[in-house]
């Protein structure tokens, strides 16, 4: 979908999902191109469209990514505010925190595409985790778009009352319709996006399975517990998150491109697997500058009118909550995470990917 030059998706999950699938499959890709003329009709090929259309359901925007022409690389269709940020970044001192920007490919369908990084190349079977960075997920010229059209939504109506059957007013039960900013304003509140300054997006585990259904976790309590499910079994990843966290938030308050620009919709991609783990910042199609006239910090209360994003109040809780996750019930540092130093020098260089 297009907003003006802003290009976005309803769910940014399911391509993140996709992007571990395209991401696994990668290194057989060049083979499976050499093949596909030949085989289409072999039972080869049945078996693979079958292999790969439960994650293509998933995904659900199963054009959005395709494997790069590079070994280490992917390719994401072209959004060009997208295509401007990353050019930005890549000038940035974020660069280190973000997918490699590599170029515009032109794929055989004619279709324009990004080329970029594949951040999950480096693990083996990995976890994966999204979440969705800020107070609101929506721009506020969207806002101001919807609040041009009062008309009722019966679809948004139903999708309020799947989650919360009492969410709606008696005007709207009756009327079996809510307008578009009532539903938008409405669904931040119903996740930790409005409490905390993030919220899950959702969670591949290391086995394949994975799970959306986040969209009520509000508290703080709710998503300790999510994380501890997320890095169950792999120790090492909390403080090895806990660590890039900081970095990232040293590296934030010092960039350029931060202080010019207004983060919505932009998400943290934590990956991890027995021997490593990693966070990168991603999805920038609704990144877009601040107005000349406006100043932000990313840490005050979004009002309209005032471009904040709420960014660094999601990542101080992350950081708060990923402490918790190091500390026993005494509020001591639990031993296995006694070499972690919490308090001292945030290092500045990137972690090894």
């Amino acid at each position: 979908m297009l907003s003006g030059n802003i290009c976005f998706h309803i769910d940014d999950f399911v391509d993140v999902v996709f992007w571990v699938y395209i991401s696994q499959n990668n290194k057989q890709s060049e083979r499976w191109r050499k093949l596909r003329n030949i085989v289409q009709w072999t039972p080869f090929f049945q078996t693979y469209k079958k292999q790969r259309y439960p994650w293509i359901q998933l995904a659900g925007h199963q054009g959005n990514f395709k494997a790069g022409p590079d070994q280490g690389t992917i390719l994401k269709k072209l959004c060009p505010q997208e295509e401007r940020c990353f050019k930005l970044l890549m000038k940035d001192i974020l660069r280190p925190f973000v997918p490699e920007y590599k170029g515009q490919v032109t794929c055989e369908d004619g279709e324009l595409y990004l080329q970029l990084q594949d951040l999950l190349s480096d693990f083996d079977s990995p976890c994966v985790m999204d979440c969705k960075i800020g107070v609101r997920t929506y721009l506020e010229e969207e806002l101001a778009k919807a609040k041009e059209k009062t008309k009722l939504r019966k679809d948004m109506y139903e999708k309020m009352i799947q989650v919360d059957p009492k969410a709606p007013t008696e005007e709207e039960h009756r009327s079996k319709g809510v307008t578009k900013p009532r539903y938008m304003i409405w669904r931040e509140t119903i996740s930790s996006t409005s409490t905390l300054g993030f919220r899950i997006d959702g969670v591949k585990k290391a086995d394949g399975t994975s799970s959306k259904d986040f969209k009520t976790t509000k508290t703080r309590e709710q998503i300790l517990e999510a994380f501890q499910d997320f890095t169950n079994s792999f120790p090492n990843a909390v403080p090895r998150y806990l660590e890039r966290l900081k970095n990232i938030r040293a590296t934030l308050i010092e960039s350029h491109f931060f202080k010019t620009h207004e983060l919505i919709g932009s998400s943290l991609l934590f990956v991890h697997d027995k021997r490593k783990a990693s966070i990168w910042m991603i999805d920038f199609a609704k990144t877009v500058p601040v107005p000349d006239n406006v100043t932000i910090d990313h840490n005050s209360v979004w009002k309209v009118g005032n471009h904040e994003d709420g960014y660094l109040i999601g990542i101080n809780n992350l950081i708060s909550i990923f402490e918790s996750l190091t500390k026993d019930d005494n509020g001591n540092i639990d031993q296995c995470y006694s070499n972690l130093s919490l308090d001292k020098n945030v290092r500045r260089d990137s972690l090894a990917t």
